[in-house]
């Protein structure tokens, strides 16, 4: 990738059934190098297919596997000047545990209304209604 070349990313809306039995919970991350809530997500290897990097930067930032469902909005935007496009997916968790590493400190499960006002970004809040709409979750 050349330094003014497109900065290639992917994610998940990573969900799961709520432990109350109704309805479901989104995960948002808090990543402390820019304090910020958001989806797992990340920038792909070199060569890396979009949805393999989305499932590997879910393990890597959340500790949970996951099972890819609907293909959501891809989001583009910049970034020092260089166009960003991040490829993201619905995704339920499945097993894992979450542990803070250095580019996740803290792990929040809330329901999808809490989410949209937790995410530092507009943009991320509108993947979580793109999810809702990608339902069911029966």
């Amino acid at each position: 990738m050349s330094g003014s070349g497109t900065i290639r990313a992917a994610g998940c809306v990573l969900w799961r059934r709520a432990p109350s039995g109704g309805g479901i919970e989104v995960c948002v991350v808090h990543r402390p190098k820019y304090d910020d809530f958001s989806h797992p997500k990340g920038k792909l290897k070199r060569g890396e297919d979009a949805l393999a990097g989305a499932v590997r930067e879910v393990a890597e930032e959340t500790g949970y596997g996951c099972v890819p469902g609907a293909v959501l909005p891809t989001v583009r935007y910049e970034v020092e000047g260089r166009p960003k496009v991040v490829s993201y997916w619905a995704a339920e968790a499945v097993e894992g545990r979450f542990a803070a590493n250095d580019e996740v400190d803290r792990l929040l499960w809330l329901t999808p209304g809490a989410a949209k006002r937790v995410l530092s970004q507009g943009r991320d809040a509108e993947l979580v209604e793109a999810l809702l709409a990608a339902g069911p979750f029966g």
